[in-house]
């Protein structure tokens, strides 16, 4: 079983990503499982704060990609378009340098909006940012 409307396509989606913040900051979508989307972001000068630790603003924006792919990837296309409401993050640990990989995975999947848990972790697989984020679905 899966919650996808059709078969998720990471290839389609990068390159639509490509031209836009997701691409600036080298996010990448890896992996689609039954009820999981996956990206990684590389914690590097375009993604770090002045004081040399990942920002949490680029945490936001890897965890706001995931959930809106996601979402997109459980409607029909051709009836509903999903956009964020409202994010949330804690952050909980500081990353200096490597990638940090996020996993999206649904809380609520309604018809007019999706509520979606993302989970951020460092390269020793340790919690660096969780964030929940809120999706309206919107009719075309």
């Amino acid at each position: 079983m899966t919650i996808w409307h059709t078969e998720p396509s990471l290839e389609l989606a990068n390159t639509y990503s490509a031209d836009s913040v997701i691409g600036h900051l080298g996010i990448e979508l890896t992996e689609v499982g039954p009820e999981h989307v996956t990206a990684w972001m590389p914690v590097d000068a375009r993604t770090l704060q002045p004081a040399g630790v990942l920002h949490g603003g680029a945490s936001v924006v890897l965890a706001e990609t995931l959930a809106s792919w996601a979402a997109t990837f459980v409607v029909d296309p051709d009836l509903a378009y999903c956009v964020g409401m409202e994010i949330n993050a804690n952050h909980l640990r500081p990353v200096m340098a490597g990638t940090v990989t996020g996993v999206a995975r649904p809380v609520a999947l309604g018809r007019r909006s999706q509520v979606w848990e993302i989970r951020i972790t460092d390269e020793a697989g340790k919690l660096v940012c969780i964030s929940r984020c809120t999706m309206a679905v919107i009719q075309r």
